[in-house]
């Protein structure tokens, strides 16, 4: 048995295995855990707990909206209203994101918190003189001017307590996703007064919809000091986060959704990620604002609640000047190939204006950047195919003689100038582009529910269509395991063709394990999203048209 076509032959197999792991094994992971739980600290005794108690009552979506007063907001993304009890942003739907393809309903992101599904953000000053009243999340307050928020009309929010203390709250709303927020607090009596500002992030409980996967980090994120934390829920759950920063931004993130808070720039503040019935995430000043008498302090804080689109984010990360604010889409270890890959694809859509077309495109460019490495490996191989019925003649010629077969086929290779493992480059080159489209397609939303032709309407999802039932002629559904589209079938048979343009290997066994390959893969990807198998399928056919023009150009001197 040669081997180098068993070593050839097992780094296939295990580069099959390992994307399989990855892909279909959901090994949850959190980056920089270790780092995080070593500088974890706890609550500082000086600065002012966020904790209050609160009466939770669980109601309808709707009945939790109509308990209060509210003031509406809207713009050409987002619509949802302003809770007068709290002032806290507790209803938010992104006006042009669909729950389903074929579905109308909105996508909802922020609730109330009298229900199941509470997802709401809150602001505010807290001090640590517990005979002063401060807002929380009974406080009723009143509208000051516009009864409406928009990108061109922001509104004001007041309430003063007994101390005559007011708090002001000037919300501003841009017309994305943006809200800002001013906060005030005027002290109008003879005394003086810490106050230190936060922002909260408030979850009652685990989003039903979680994928739960390894390639996508959803639950608490944020960059500290230049350092990213990700932490799942469940490890909340077990162990609070806590960590002082001096600059930064924190949030909670779903796949294609994020609720982040940016602190006031230049001031120390501490963030916590923790879970006490409800999950919060929260950042808290560590000076305090000092109040004097007859003065007032005012600071500001920047909430984003997006969809998680490239342009946007990167907008907001460059106009606010917030560092590493494009790290809440997950693009992964693979950030150098994956993020320019989506810019390529990203590109090639404007300009076609179809994404399954862009992605096509940029197979077209990745086989161009490697021409010059795939023409050396399949140079290689066509001499390789060539050599087949020498190498046959010399393994019966010394079939005794293990040594000496070595020998002559070294001796053989070397006069030919071929590598036999030049075969496997192609593959190994593909391997990290493979995996950073695959990551592209899963976690940006610029692919969410877009379509190719035909019966892919969905690049992100899997191929519709079955086999097993002809690709829908047949009057019946398959199970899900059953489910091999009509795009995998055209990449398993584009790989079988392939392989019939490589050398075959001189071993039995080895020849039947490559031959199992185009139908393990075909089922192994079938799940896999549409515009990953299209850029496989597309990549097998360009590679077979190089490979066949370089064997009709291929000759060897070898004469049996």
């Amino acid at each position: 048995m040669d081997s180098k076509n068993v070593i050839a032959a097992i780094a296939l197999s295990s580069a099959v295995i390992v994307l399989y792991s990855l892909f279909f094994i959901p090994e949850k992971t959190t980056i920089n855990q270790n780092l995080a739980e070593k500088k974890k600290i706890e609550q500082n005794s000086d600065t002012p707990s966020l904790e209050q108690k609160e009466t939770i009552k669980n109601m309808s979506r709707e009945e939790a909206l109509n308990q209060n007063e509210r003031i509406e907001f809207e713009n050409d993304n987002i619509i949802g209203s302003i809770s007068l009890k709290g002032a806290s942003i507790d209803d938010l739907t992104f006006k042009n994101y669909n729950t389903e393809l074929e579905s109308n309903e909105k996508i909802i992101l922020l609730a109330p918190r009298n229900i199941e599904d509470g997802y709401l953000i809150e602001s505010g000053f807290v001090t640590s003189d517990k005979n002063v009243d401060i807002p929380n999340s009974d406080t009723v307050w009143s509208i000051v001017g516009n009864n409406k928020l928009t990108d061109q009309t922001p509104i004001k929010l007041s309430w003063t307590n007994n101390q005559g203390i007011t708090y002001e709250k000037e919300i501003f709303l841009d017309e994305q996703f943006l809200f800002t927020i001013r906060q005030k607090v005027i002290n109008e009596t003879n005394k003086k007064y810490d106050f230190y500002s936060y922002g909260q992030i408030i979850r009652n409980k685990i989003p039903e919809d979680l994928t739960d996967f390894y390639i996508n980090h959803e639950g608490f994120v944020s960059h500290l000091d230049d350092e990213l934390i990700e932490e799942d829920y469940d490890d909340i759950q077990e162990k609070k986060f806590s960590r002082v920063a001096q600059k930064g931004w924190l949030g909670i993130g779903d796949k294609y959704w994020i609720t982040s808070l940016i602190p006031p720039s230049n001031k120390e503040f501490k963030t916590t990620f923790d879970y006490k019935k409800k999950f919060r995430a929260n950042f808290i000043a560590t000076e305090p604002l000092t109040l004097n008498e007859n003065s007032s302090v005012e600071e500001e804080i920047k909430i984003i609640v997006a969809a998680k689109r490239v342009d946007v984010i990167d907008g907001y990360a460059q106009s606010l000047n917030i560092d590493n604010f494009d790290l809440v889409i997950d693009f992964g270890f693979l950030y150098f190939i994956t993020k320019p890959l989506f810019f390529g694809i990203d590109y090639f859509f404007k300009l076609l204006g179809n994404y399954g077309l862009a992605i096509i495109a940029i197979t077209i460019c990745i086989r161009l950047a490697f021409f010059p490495l795939a023409n050396f490996s399949f140079r290689s191989m066509a001499k390789m195919k060539a050599l087949q019925p020498e190498m046959v003649r010399l393994k019966e010629l010394h079939k005794n003689d293990k040594m000496k077969l070595q020998q002559e086929m070294m001796a053989l290779y070397k006069k030919e100038k071929v590598n036999p493992m030049s075969g496997c480059l192609p593959i190994l080159v593909q391997i990290p582009v493979f995996f950073a489209l695959y990551k592209v397609l899963f976690v940006t939303i610029e692919m969410r529910q877009m379509p190719f032709y035909g019966w892919i309407q969905d690049l992100s999802e899997r191929d519709p269509t079955s086999l097993f039932n002809l690709f829908g002629l047949l009057p019946y559904d398959v199970p899900s395991f059953l489910v091999i589209g009509a795009w995998p079938v055209a990449m398993g048979v584009s790989m079988w063709i392939q392989q019939k343009l490589n050398p075959a290997p001189t071993d039995a066994m080895q020849a039947k394990i490559f031959a199992f390959f185009p139908l393990f893969l075909t089922v192994i990807l079938a799940p896999f999203p549409s515009g990953l198998v299209i850029y496989w399928t597309v990549n097998n056919i360009l590679t077979m048209a190089q490979q066949v023009f370089i064997m009709k150009r291929t000759t060897v001197k070898t004469v049996t």
